[in-house]
């Protein structure tokens, strides 16, 4: 009976999916539609859009499970900096910038921004292929996530749970794009806010728990508030800064602003987006920290990517809920996987294919959008099936994107002077810094190891951090050596442009 009821309630969100898909595709007429949902989108649909592509079951899974291990309470502090500097901040220094020089220019995608901002063509290319390249390692650490929790939940192998992921989020994407998937995130956005709610108040008062006379007493226990050395501190602050900050120069985090409404709306997304956060990445983070009350390391505690699942599993949850939560971990995941795809895949026909054969229609681009949105859902789920932890996979992925476009990004919305020669600089060096991990998994997976590159290769945070500030400080710093300033950008900050 358990497992019926959870089923029926998955299938109720499956349904609620494909009538989404099916009555907003029929309004997605054009590449716009499909891209940037016709710049007309409101405050809660483009602040819950920009939240459910923020949270996955990476961060329920993955990162709450992992920081709640090492550091417990204190990995909540993740939570706080992903509200405060990954969505407060984020919108409130990007936002508006953003969608007015979007709307303006007609820009569709992160590589055409920069385009437009520092005239390089050869950027836009490299910026195209390094998206494509690695959103494929974030979106297998999507599916992965998921996965572990419905095989926990429901006993389902881990294969034919990644199947349905990636068949949901295919009908979403082929169907109409943007204005589908946003439609879609604006449901799962509130089913996830109801759900984590529910969720942090069922974990509260379990028996392993013991409501907040228990929370009270695991706080004074050595797990509660765990001893943190210098190693720890630095770790967990990567983990804060990258999981934060690493949100500003993501391309799927930035387009969510391309298809924002007027100014307006985007004031007003500041504090919807603030509060999302605040109430999902805070409660994922708050239960993961609580796993020491449910196991003991070295006993019975599961590996890192199972510790929520099972305690969800643990928590004797009423199976209603637990048919809630897995829909919220699904729609949590869906989201980040529609809008990782359709990013990866429209920089690629749009400034690849597009803009190199001249007589590509819309009709064209947006089809050709979407068979490599089949392609790059199939890869990632190739990728996913590597023996790679949930946090290894984001990190790289996060560390070179933000790593190499933050700064080149963010400083184009306020620093004109930024030349094109600094911001290339910029580009190459974040992207050489957050690759090094990445490198060192590689010749892990393939059986050059010791000790020294596998302690490189689990430091992806780290280096992401280091690969975000160095590119900001090369940019500014070769800028301000560049006395010429010769590039005449002035169109970027006050042009036009009439034609979608």
């Amino acid at each position: 009976m358990e497992k019926t009821t959870l089923w029926i309630t998955l299938g109720v969100y499956i349904a609620t999916m494909f009538i989404i898909g099916i009555v907003q595709g029929r309004k997605s007429k054009s590449i716009a539609d499909l891209t940037v949902g016709g710049r007309n989108a409101g405050a809660w649909l483009s602040a819950l859009s920009y939240g459910t592509a923020y949270f996955s079951a990476v961060m329920f899974v993955g990162y709450a499970g992992g920081t709640g291990l090492s550091y417990g309470f204190w990995g909540i502090l993740a939570g706080i900096g992903n509200c405060i500097f990954g969505s407060w901040l984020a919108w409130k220094v990007l936002a508006r910038r953003t969608r007015d020089v979007a709307a303006r220019l007609k820009i569709k995608t992160l590589p055409d921004f920069l385009e437009k901002r520092y005239g390089s063509k050869k950027m836009k290319t490299f910026a195209a292929v390094v998206i494509f390249i690695f959103l494929v390692p974030y979106s297998a650490s999507v599916y992965k996530g998921l996965a572990s929790v419905a095989e926990v939940l429901l006993g389902v192998d881990v294969n034919i749970c990644m199947i349905v992921i990636a068949a949901v989020a295919l009908v979403l994407l082929l169907l109409g794009g943007y204005l589908v998937q946003a439609r879609a995130d604006f449901v799962q956005g509130i089913v996830m806010m109801f759900g984590i709610a529910l969720l942090i108040f069922f974990i509260i008062r379990s028996r392993q728990v013991g409501g907040i006379s228990g929370i009270i007493e695991y706080a004074k226990s050595d797990w509660g508030f765990a001893p943190m050395g210098k190693d720890k501190w630095i770790s967990l602050w990567a983990t804060v800064l990258m999981t934060s900050f690493g949100t500003w120069g993501l391309p799927q985090m930035v387009q969510k602003y391309f298809g924002i409404k007027d100014d307006a709306q985007a004031k007003r997304g500041i504090s919807i987006s603030t509060f999302f956060a605040l109430l999902v990445a805070g409660g994922g983070y708050f239960i993961g920290s609580l796993c020491h009350r449910f196991y003991t390391v070295g006993v019975d505690m599961p590996a890192q990517d199972y510790i929520v699942p099972n305690m969800l599993k643990a928590a004797d949850m009423p199976v209603i809920l637990l048919g809630i939560v897995l829909v919220l971990l699904i729609s949590a995941s869906v989201s980040t996987l529609c809008s990782v795809s359709l990013t990866a895949c429209s920089t690629v026909t749009i400034d690849l294919l597009r803009a190199n054969i001249k007589s590509m229609t819309d009709k064209k681009t947006a089809v050709l959008t979407k068979v490599f949105c089949a392609v790059f859902v199939v890869l990632s789920y190739v990728v996913a099936n590597t023996d790679t932890p949930i946090l290894d996979m984001m990190s790289y992925s996060w560390g070179i994107i933000s790593g190499s476009f933050l700064a080149t990004y963010v400083l184009a919305l306020y620093y004109k002077k930024l030349t094109r020669s600094a911001a290339w600089k910029g580009i190459i060096t974040g992207f050489c810094v957050a690759l090094v991990p990445a490198v060192a998994k590689a010749l892990t997976m393939f059986g050059t190891a010791n000790d020294t590159i596998s302690g490189v290769a689990a430091k992806g945070p780290t280096f992401a951090c280091a690969a975000m500030i160095a590119s900001i400080l090369v940019c500014v710093i070769f800028s301000a050596l560049d006395k010429k300033h010769s590039e005449d950008n002035s169109f970027f900050y006050t042009g036009t442009v009439e034609k979608e």
